[in-house]
Parts: C-alpha cells; sequence; structure tokens
C-alpha cells in the first residue's frame, strides 16, 4: 500500500505470533496501523475508543474484539484500557489442528460482522484465565514444539469465541452454514478478482441460485450483497488510508477502468471515490 502520512503498517511478529498484556503501551495508538496479523483484544478494564477502518467502538466494561488481518486501527489518544493482547498470522494458524479451521472462519472471515463480542460473566472469566495461561506459556524460555503447545491455547480461545459468537445461530451445524462458511473462507482470498456470484458457486459445485439462497438464510444478505460489501470495504480503506489513484485502485479491485468502478462504488454508498476521499482526507494529516 502506499501509504499517506501517519498510516503505518504493522510490524513483523517473529513465528507469526504474539500475545502480550494490554496495559500502557496500547498497540496501534496514536497512528492509524494496517493489520498485517489476526488479532484478539481481550479488554479486562478501562475506557476508550478503538476506531476500525469507518466504525469507533467505546470500550467500557469486558468486551472481546476481533480484527482481521487488511484492517485498519487505531486508539483514540485517550484510552487507558488493560486486559490481553493477541495477534496471530495465517501461517501460525496451520499449526492449529484443523477441527479448529471453522472457527477461524466464523470469526473473522466478516471481520465487520463480529468486531465486538460481549462475554457474560462466566464467559469473561474463564477467558482470563486461558489468556493468562497462554501469556505464561509464550513468556516461557524457549523449547522444543513450544510453538505446537501455543497453538493448541489459540485453538482453545477460538473455539470458544466461536462458541459466544454462534450460540443463537441454530443453522451453524447445518449443511448451509457450512456452505457459507467455506463461501466466506473463498470471498476474503479471492474478492479483489472475484467479483461474481457465478465465480463462487461454481468453486463450491452448487448453483448461483442455491448459493444466494443459503447467504440470504445464513446472513440475511445475498451473496451477491456479501461480495459487494467486501469490495467496498476495501475500497474504502485504499480510498482513506492510501495515496493511490482512483484509477490505481480500481486496477487493484479488478475493475476494467476507472468509470466502472466509480459507478459501482457511487451505486453501492452513493457517493463518488473522490468525494469519499475528500470527506477523510484529515485523517492521517
Amino acid at each position: 500500500m502506499k501509504p499517506v502520512s501517519g498510516i503505518l503498517t504493522e510490524s513483523v511478529i517473529d513465528h507469526s505470533f504474539s500475545v502480550k498484556r494490554l496495559e500502557n503501551d496500547l498497540p496501534y495508538s496514536g497512528s492509524f496501523v494496517r493489520l498485517n496479523y489476526h488479532h484478539i483484544l481481550m479488554v479486562e478494564s478501562g475506557r476508550g475508543v478503538l476506531v476500525v477502518d469507518e466504525q469507533s467502538f467505546d470500550i467500557a466494561g469486558h468486551k472481546i474484539f476481533l480484527l482481521s488481518k487488511g484492517q485498519i486501527c487505531k486508539f483514540e489518544n485517550h484510552s487507558d484500557v488493560s486486559g490481553y493482547h493477541l495477534s496471530f498470522g495465517d501461517c501460525f494458524w496451520e499449526r492449529v489442528p484443523s477441527s479448529a479451521s471453522n472457527c477461524k472462519a466464523v470469526l473473522f472471515n466478516n471481520a465487520a460482522a463480529n468486531q465486538q463480542l460481549l462475554p457474560d460473566q462466566a464467559e469473561r472469566d474463564e477467558f482470563l484465565i486461558l489468556f493468562k495461561i497462554l501469556l505464561a506459556e509464550y513468556e516461557t524460555k524457549s523449547y522444543t514444539n513450544q510453538m505446537d503447545v501455543l497453538a493448541a491455547y489459540l485453538k482453545i480461545i477460538m473455539v470458544k469465541l466461536a462458541n459466544i459468537k454462534i450460540v443463537k445461530e441454530e443453522t451453524f451445524d447445518s449443511q448451509d452454514y457450512i456452505v457459507y462458511r467455506k463461501f466466506m473462507e473463498l470471498l476474503s482470498s479471492q474478492y479483489h478478482s472475484l467479483h461474481a456470484v457465478n465465480d463462487y458457486s461454481g468453486m463450491l459445485n452448487i448453483t448461483p441460485r442455491r448459493l444466494s439462497g443459503l447467504c440470504k438464510r445464513c446472513s440475511n444478505k445475498s451473496a451477491k450483497e456479501i461480495i459487494n460489501g467486501q469490495i467496498i470495504a476495501e475500497a474504502k480503506r485504499l480510498l482513506q488510508f492510501s495515496s493511490y489513484t482512483v484509477k490505481e485502485i480500481a486496477y487493484q479491485l479488478h475493475f476494467g477502468t476507472s468509470e466502472q468502478f466509480s459507478h459501482f462504488f457511487k451505486k453501492n454508498t452513493e457517493i463518488s471515490p473522490a468525494s469519499y476521499r475528500s470527506n477523510f482526507i484529515h485523517i492521517g494529516m
């Protein structure tokens, strides 16, 4: 990404895994940061504001925030938060037993829909214990297979998080929901170049009509609405936080011309790309 002034790219993390206490030195505070890893923030106490892409989240009480690779975030300067901050990359996730793969898809492949989770008292206490154990293991002197042990704890945390997310979703174990999760996983890696419903239905060996129908049942949105939403989210990030021209952004998102991209953007947001960018010109300056 060609950044504007003040927009940072997340630093490389050793072994693509890190867990720390959230205390005085908050991550991505003071400047917007484009994430290269997935993040889990377990808020134990404190107050403040976390900005993720376009949304601002008030921090009060106990919350868990899920931030996905590619998102742009920042803690506002007055934020004072304690808890835990876990980061992991896709290559580290490959260490996690495959039985937990669906949990990652449920939680991170549609990050905007799962940005914050609200655990109850029992869940909060359990997560605090799990994060405390994970941190102690992470800070232990390095030994053979330590990364595999950390991956096992990450699996437990992800399964527990997914249970909060899906506790009211009766469709979770249905065949439709399984296909929906596979669709979201494909979309998260292919949306830059594949924009049509039949692109994804073909890879899933189902008809476009069935894909759109099951998406509607599982998310209250059609497949086309979900695809367009993913493209628009990335377009907004690029317009806000990069110095790419509209033409360059159109090329990155696989539109034939800048005019096609502008028409698509305005149809889905009711504002032109240039006007949208001008509304955020102060960010990063």
